[in-house]
């Protein structure tokens, strides 16, 4: 009991408390968005629904960070909630930036195995529909390690070819960053509604949450 008494008092010293702060979009954030584009005229949501949320998260360098995400006014209050969780058990992210950082490729922003949500975009199926991403509904959360497997096993990123075959199989910060099915950070986008990308058949998109 005494060393448990002093792990948390080493934790709270080394990381302190969770922060998020939820705000509506401003001319700034909007000005950002429409010239590096992630949103234009036409998009199925306005941007007046949108919410621009900053939120601290463990990093894979034995560090926190303050990350920052767009998503739905909707589900803004469960995104922070969620994220206030994964950060409790110690879930490691990457980077957290915004899509206009990599003018609104979803390509690029995977390369970077950055954690993201809005994005005016598609889907990457042949059915022209709008993404669950340019609603502001769906996150992609480390996208390296947690991959796109089509249903006949292909993976567009050379860096994920390594977290094809699903299993932990140490306790590093990119290993602890891969999602199965049992973990506690997919248990808790379960218990809040959210679907997870890695329970779709026939391919699999382990990166993936939407409400």
């Amino acid at each position: 009991m005494k060393n448990i008494f002093l792990s948390l008092i080493l934790s709270a010293y080394l990381f302190g408390a969770f922060e998020a702060k939820i705000k509506p979009i401003n001319k700034y954030t909007k000005q950002r968005m429409v010239e590096r584009k992630s949103w234009h005229k036409g998009c199925p949501v306005p941007i007046s629904d949108l919410r621009y949320i900053r939120v601290k998260h463990h990093n894979f360098y034995r560090g926190e960070k303050m990350g920052e995400m767009i998503v739905h006014k909707d589900v803004a209050n469960d995104v922070v909630d969620i994220f206030r969780e994964l950060y409790e058990i110690g879930y490691p992210i990457r980077q957290m930036r915004l899509i206009s950082d990599f003018l609104g490729n979803d390509w690029q922003s995977i390369e970077a195995d950055n954690t993201s949500a809005f994005n005016c975009r598609k889907t990457s199926t042949k059915s022209g529909k709008w993404s669950k991403h340019a609603y502001g509904k769906a996150l992609d959360i480390n996208p390296i390690e947690n991959p796109f497997i089509s249903k006949i096993g292909r993976i567009s990123h050379v860096e994920s070819y390594k977290y094809k075959k699903r299993v932990h199989k140490n306790t590093s910060f990119t290993d602890r960053a891969i999602l199965l099915k049992k973990d506690k950070a997919v248990k808790i986008f379960e218990k809040y509604g959210w679907k997870w990308g890695g329970d779709f058949s026939p391919y699999k998109d382990y990166q993936h949450f939407s409400k």
